[in-house]
């Protein structure tokens, strides 16, 4: 059986025919999970579609951003999404990306996620997806191999959801407002103002936000001013600039939204993602 670093290389002449020719593949390949690498240029840009095999798309180096109808999801360094089969979804690349994605049967394991989420990557499973993908594909494997795949599955499950998804509230007014809030985001953005603009009462546009998106307003808020700074922390912009051009008052209070919804500062962050991109580049060589 062929391997997908041989067969799926982004140097391709026409990388429309290169996607084609992997979910043809996929559709035919057995067994319950098929690992993929793939390495995309900055800006690339895959359009909409599905598959039928759920999708967790690590991103190992470079930030990617998912798209379907129900939102948006931010993938950074050290993460991946989880598209559950069937889900239609286009995936932009925000840099120069290394891309490792393990694609699984549904029903393959009991307990895998039903719904779209971005996890955090442990170290258990970065050994495992790269391990994995140096594995014969698309055949069922036994001894080794079928271990690897066996426990990898396994660990789908036990990935921690970390705050990176901005899902879109189905009322059009609504979604309107939070596309306007994406293009130029501010943390000073207020449920008066909001309800205000689409004329509803505070207490009906709070029920209606949340009910549509399953979150408050501010934290979507947080997560939206997440989606704007980590592609520019990503590049090396300073955190000075990319906190004050986001609106904040301070680089300390945008330091505190940080850690509130990521667990460490912007700086140990983006240190510790970097870190992990090169010994998994190490490892993979």
């Amino acid at each position: 059986m062929p391997h997908g670093r041989e067969i799926f290389k982004v140097d391709d002449a026409d990388l429309g025919q290169l996607h084609a020719r992997r979910w043809q593949w996929l559709e035919q390949a057995i067994g319950p999970a098929v690992a993929l690498p793939t390495e995309y240029p900055d800006g690339y840009h895959v359009p909409q579609h599905r598959h039928s095999r759920s999708q967790l798309l690590h991103a190992l180096v470079g930030v990617v951003l998912v798209t379907t109808r129900h939102g948006r999801w931010m993938v950074p360094p050290d993460h991946a999404m989880w598209i559950r089969a069937g889900i239609e979804h286009s995936v932009e690349m925000l840099g120069d990306v290394s891309m490792r994605s393990v694609y699984v049967m549904p029903g393959a394991i009991a307990g895998l996620p039903d719904g779209l989420r971005v996890v955090g990557i442990t170290d258990l499973m970065h050994s495992l997806i790269v391990e994995s993908e140096k594995l014969p594909q698309g055949a069922e494997l036994e001894g080794r191999g079928g271990l690897i795949m066996n426990l990898l599955l396994h660990e789908i499950p036990n990935l921690p959801e970390r705050p990176l998804g901005l899902p879109f509230p189905s009322d059009r007014r609504l979604a309107a407002l939070c596309r306007r809030f994406v293009a130029a985001p501010s943390p000073h953005a207020t449920i008066d103002e909001w309800a205000g603009i689409v004329g509803m009462s505070r207490r009906s546009f709070t029920r209606a936000f949340h009910r549509q998106t399953g979150l408050s307003l501010s934290t979507w808020r947080q997560q939206a001013c997440l989606f704007a700074a980590l592609p520019r922390l990503a590049d090396g912009e300073p955190i000075t600039r990319v906190a004050l051009d986001l609106g904040y008052d301070s680089v300390p209070a945008f330091i505190t939204m940080f850690k509130r919804m990521l667990g460490a500062s912007p700086r140990g962050y983006m240190r510790g993602a970097r870190d992990v991109g090169e010994g998994m580049r190490r490892i993979s060589a």
